[in-house]
């Protein structure tokens, strides 16, 4: 029973500290998880605007489009009855033409290059070079023959959002191809994807930019946070804007924005009616992680908070709990009239002693002689008084190893830790004559003494016989005529 206390103490701080850890451990796991359930929901949130924001924009364009597509056909028409007329471009004015049609008018070759335009900045405009699967498109239309317009697209030279319409020429030298600006249209107007770009950067301060490129990587619509540039070819966003558009699904690249680690997230997008390959996007969302950092990090300071709490709290609670249940677990294990260990720790005193390897251990069984005479003729409370100077008696010859025990009445025991044969006699001798002071104001009929038993413990001892050789001492010494202690012998 050493430092039981103690032990108990460690205990119920460990068991508390376990189980408020194994509970904050599992609630800063879900935090986490909430956290980052959180950061992902919103980030898809952004996503499914953007794509519905798309969705809408063609389907309305669809819905209002065909007018306009008409109108296209008609100016298509009309230019080409010039062009059998007037089949040298060089006597065509195209500006005059542009402002006749609204439109602007484009003459594309047999090798797909711009010859040709009221748009003069895209004269060269080589689409073999720069937009092949266009450039194909236009072989096959041009060998097909007929009025072919498609969805919004880009503008290569300055970004412009268009509609666009090709239609060959009879002996199909040439493609006409009209363009009509649809920014400033009231469609657009309604439904401008910028708005909506822009508010989901002021909404999620994650979110650093969105971006919207054509198949070929150039830009399509661009947030206002972006400086306006292409993908380069043979960049890594670029392998990773193909892999996107080829595979449809959303691929990720880290990368640098204005000096910040960011995430460059490419979603394929396709219009729900494909027409030409302008209705091909990829939309760019570029995103950090400072936020989900920043929470994560505040949630790993909230569960050390915690655990210094929990900690200090279990020490607290634990110290209350042993002070509370301290007296009833000593009252267990100890005398209450003489302080000493009672029979319930005996047994487990002489046990833990035995294992003991290399050490002298011995028993010592002591009896009172004569003490039921006090009992009958002096009572109770005096019995209590000699039992209480036995046990004072007994404690002045032990060391810190050594155990003393009341078995129960006025039988005692004690168990010596470390001893040689000579010292146990010095003592024994010493209890014997020191008792005989101690009881020197009892009456003089009454002869009160004490008789000892001593065993030393064997290598195949157990409690049961040490107990017994002992207390085989002791009956010698009673035998012999009390008042005297016996060493027990083979």
């Amino acid at each position: 029973m050493k430092n039981f206390r103690l032990q108990l103490t460690l205990i119920i701080i460990g068991f508390s500290i376990f189980i408020s850890f194994v509970v904050a451990f599992f609630d800063q796991v879900k935090l986490k998880n909430r956290l980052i359930e959180e950061y992902a929901s919103k980030l898809s949130a952004t996503e499914d605007s953007i794509m519905e924001s798309l969705h809408a924009i063609d389907k309305a364009y669809m819905l209002f489009d065909s007018d306009i597509a008409a109108k296209m056909k008609s100016n298509s028409d009309e230019l080409l009855s010039l062009y059998e007329k007037t089949p040298n471009f060089d006597e065509w004015d195209f500006q005059a033409l542009k402002t006749y049609y609204g439109m602007d008018i484009y003459i594309i070759n047999e090798k797909n290059v711009i010859t040709y335009s009221s748009y003069p900045v895209d004269v060269g405009l080589d689409f073999s070079s720069c937009c092949k699967k266009l450039s194909g498109l236009l072989d096959i239309r041009r060998k097909v023959g007929l009025f072919y317009d498609d969805g919004m697209d880009i503008q290569l030279a300055d970004g412009g959002i268009k509609k666009y319409s090709y239609v060959p020429t009879p002996d199909k030298k040439y493609i006409i191809e009209l363009g009509v600006e649809l920014s400033d249209g009231e469609i657009f107007k309604h439904f401008n994807f910028l708005d909506l770009a822009n508010e989901l950067e002021e909404k999620y301060n994650f979110i650093n930019n969105i971006n919207i490129y054509s198949r070929g990587g150039h830009l399509f619509i661009a947030s206002g946070n972006m400086q306006q540039e292409d993908i380069k070819l043979g960049s890594e966003k670029w392998t990773h804007f193909r892999k996107a558009l080829e595979s449809g699904k959303p691929v990720e690249v880290k990368g640098k924005w204005q000096d910040l680690d960011v995430t460059y997230r490419y979603i394929p997008y396709e219009a729900t009616e494909k027409r030409g390959v302008s209705t091909n996007r990829v939309v760019e969302i570029v995103y950090n992680d400072l936020p989900l950092n920043k929470a994560l990090m505040d949630n790993k300071k909230q569960f050390a908070l915690q655990l210094f709490v929990i900690f200090l709290g279990a020490i607290l609670l634990s110290l209350f709990i042993v002070r509370r249940i301290e007296k009833p677990m000593f009252l267990a294990f100890h005398d209450s009239l003489t302080g000493l260990k009672n029979r319930a720790a005996f047994e487990d005193l002489i046990s833990d002693q035995l294992k003991k390897k290399n050490v002298d251990t011995a028993l010592m069984m002591i009896d009172l002689d004569n003490f039921k005479l006090v009992n009958d003729r002096l009572g109770h409370s005096e019995g209590d008084r000699i039992l209480r100077i036995t046990a004072e008696t007994i404690a002045t010859f032990l060391n810190k190893k050594d155990s003393a025990v009341r078995i129960g009445g006025d039988e005692f025991s004690v168990i010596f830790d470390n001893i040689q044969g000579e010292d146990i006699k010095m003592i024994a001798s010493g209890m014997l004559h020191l008792m005989e002071r101690r009881f020197h104001d009892l009456p003089e009929d009454i002869d009160v003494s004490m008789s000892i038993g001593i065993a030393f413990a064997d290598p195949q001892d157990n409690v049961e016989t040490l107990y017994a050789k002992a207390d085989s001492a002791l009956y010698r010494s009673k035998n012999n005529g009390k008042n005297q202690y016996h060493i027990y012998e083979n």
